[in-house]
């Protein structure tokens, strides 16, 4: 080592020594300031710093009458010995309590990493319109004929076999739409002639949605059609413009969108860090 680097510490100015004294001085006192003991409930510590910030956050929220500071305190004291004793208690080992907590960390771990760019999603007019446009709110009949969850094959056939008759029999017979699901169709729709209303893409099955807007021209009705509920009959009665729209519903389902695609891309780089094994053949469907 160079002997005059050796000996440049020893060059500093006394005044240097000072400033570092005091600033360690000063932070050790900013410390201790933000550790002073306030209360002691049992082992723990309810410090002056968690009290100050509990009564401001309790300030803000109650603009007109706020809690006094003992209200605060005697929160702050029933908070922690209501901790203490559930731990007695062994609840923080519970299954159901270690679910809660999950959740809770699932959740604050998504509005960590997300809530930034969700914040930042922006969505123009132009963009409401030409999503609209391709998802536009609908209005439909329908003659329907219900698959219970869990049908089984023969009772599948027996309701495809039924709407089948009905379309060939009824409705290529000539008789109305509208007579016909009012007494051969199933559901609650039947006695307004199976009209639904008006229904945006999120509020329909998949299925069904998809092919009424195949049939793109009001007063169109489908061919026989498979939803996850059971067996359609579609009529297209109209669709609505967008200029008469509810925009903010628009933008809510853009927003969705967007959200669920950052959601995505985020799990699936977290997925990419751990390890992750199913065995996919204990849940067939």
């Amino acid at each position: 080592m160079n002997k005059h680097a050796a000996r440049l510490p020893r060059l500093a100015s006394p005044l240097m020594g000072s400033i570092i004294t005091l600033g360690a001085l000063t932070a050790l006192s900013t410390q201790a300031l933000a550790q002073t003991e306030l209360a002691r409930v049992g082992g723990a510590v309810i410090t002056l710093e968690e009290f100050n910030k509990r009564y401001q956050d309790n300030s803000k929220f109650f603009q007109f009458n706020p809690p006094s500071k003992q209200a605060v305190l005697d929160d702050l004291l029933k908070r922690e010995l209501g901790i203490q004793e559930a731990r007695r208690l062994g609840l923080d080992k519970d299954p159901a309590v270690l679910d809660r907590v999950n959740t809770v960390l699932y959740q604050a771990l998504l509005d960590k990493q997300l809530g930034k760019d969700l914040e930042q999603i922006k969505i123009s007019d132009t963009e409401a319109k030409a999503h609209y446009e391709k998802n536009p709110e609908i209005r439909t009949s329908h003659i329907f004929v219900a698959v219970r969850p869990g049908a089984s094959e023969p009772e599948v056939k027996a309701a495809k076999d039924r709407i089948s008759q009905i379309l060939k029999e009824d409705l290529k017979g000539g008789a109305s739409f509208s007579e016909v699901a009012q007494t051969r169709s199933d559901g609650p729709a039947a006695s307004m002639g199976g009209d639904i209303d008006y229904k945006t893409r999120d509020a329909l099955d998949p299925a069904y949605y998809e092919a009424a807007l195949r049939l793109r021209t009001p007063g169109n009705v489908s061919g026989i059609v498979r939803s996850s509920f059971g067996f359609h009959i579609i009529k297209l009665t109209a669709i609505r413009p967008w200029d008469d729209a509810d925009r903010t519903v628009v933008r809510r389902q853009i927003f969705e969108s967007k959200r669920q695609s950052l959601f995505e891309k985020y799990m699936s780089g977290l997925r990419g860090q751990y390890k992750v094994s199913v065995k996919k053949d204990l849940i067939k469907e």
